[in-house]
């Protein structure tokens, strides 16, 4: 009985001990929505045989906007994606456009025009949008025309397709635009 009466009132303890306990414990905080960002930071990889390539970005969404010569300049520099400038590393030495471009992180950018787009690869990678870009840092210029999606591609999106072990290709599609450049493993 003695027992009984011990073990009644250590568990009466417990209970009450953890009431108070329960008291003391932060709430959680209803009174903010956490929102999905707006344009999320994204990336994109792919083996292309032994090369690594490596994409980082954010892809901001067209969410009903005029995108092409509106929220994106014709003709002037853009960090081809939101926030920071995209970015693009190749883990193995690679030929663009007859050039040879060694293994490295690279900054991309692009200036987007209706007829013809100039894709870049600029040594400077890390920077806000385009705001440190240099002409005379750029490592290679590609000159593309803009092909048409069939369908709208809502969020800012970059793939890398391996064509085989030696060639890829990196391709922006966004809105009903895409652009693509070629590469070679060296």
């Amino acid at each position: 009985m003695i027992k009984i009466a011990i073990l009644c009132c250590l568990f009466a303890a417990t209970l009450t001990t953890l009431a108070q306990h329960e008291h003391h414990q932060p709430k959680a905080d209803t009174s903010k929505t956490t929102a999905k960002p707006k344009s999320p930071k994204m990336m994109a990889m792919a083996m292309v045989g032994a090369n690594h390539v490596h994409i980082d970005y954010g892809s901001p969404r067209v969410r009903g906007r005029n995108i092409w010569n509106g929220l994106v300049a014709y003709n002037q520099v853009w960090s081809s994606g939101a926030h920071k400038a995209t970015w693009i590393e190749f883990g193995e030495n690679v030929m663009i456009e007859g050039k040879q471009i060694p293994k490295g992180k690279y900054g991309f950018f692009t200036i987007p025009d209706k007829k013809q787009w100039v894709l870049i690869l600029n040594k400077t990678w890390d920077m806000h949008l385009a705001d440190d870009y240099k002409p005379e840092s750029d490592v290679v210029r590609i000159n593309v025309k803009p092909k048409k999606n069939k369908q709208l591609v809502e969020a800012l999106t970059y793939e890398i397709i391996s064509k085989n072990d030696k060639k890829g290709i990196v391709k922006l599609s966004w809105e009903y635009v895409n652009v693509a450049f070629e590469f070679e493993n060296r």
